[in-house]
């Protein structure tokens, strides 16, 4: 099969761009303003239907065969006489409430933020964790592969308290950070 060689074959002419004319506004709109019309109108005489009506009488409620005794309208009824006597007896009663102490660790925890090789980029997140007004500290590790940059929080007494400092930081986008148990 031979190919073809579009290169050589050139534009196809333009075409001569004819203005048309936009058609010719009609006159006015004889058969909606006839519907128009004749809506209104069955509007108009449903309204008429509606006021010529007669409302309906109200019907009667059926007396009662025995009379009740008329009550003054200034007076109150009785009070009814209660039944139960826990208002009495709660009102001398004193709850005791246990506090359990939340144990105590003897150890205290830190947070670390990160751990990088270099020294600029620990320096980048410990700006970052300080503009969320938390102070935090550069650990030099060695390992095997050579020295680590590690950015430390801490010490915390109590976890909760990292716990807040973690979701705090969280929130302004700085994690993963994780809780350990000082060294």
């Amino acid at each position: 099969m031979a190919t073809r060689d579009y290169v050589k074959r050139g534009k196809a002419p333009r075409k001569k761009n004819s203005r048309r004319q936009p058609p010719a506004r009609k006159g006015f709109p004889l058969k909606w303003a006839l519907l128009a019309i004749a809506l209104v109108g069955a509007f108009g005489y449903g309204l008429y239907l509606l006021s010529q009506t007669d409302t309906p009488a109200p019907t009667q409620p059926q007396q009662p065969t025995a009379p009740a005794k008329p009550q003054p309208k200034s007076t109150l009824p009785e009070k009814p006489k209660e039944k139960w006597s826990y208002i009495e007896e709660l009102e001398s009663k004193k709850v005791e409430v246990e506090a359990k102490e939340i144990p105590q660790s003897t150890r205290p925890y830190l947070m670390q933020c990160g751990a990088y090789r270099s020294r600029e980029q620990a320096s980048e997140r410990k700006a970052m964790i300080a503009f969320q007004g938390l102070e935090s500290q550069i650990k030099v590790s060695q390992g095997e592969k050579g020295a680590w940059y590690r950015v430390v929080l801490g010490p915390y007494p109590r976890k909760r308290q990292a716990e807040r400092d973690r979701n705090m930081l969280r929130r302004a986008g700085i994690e993963p950070c994780a809780i350990w148990y000082w060294e």
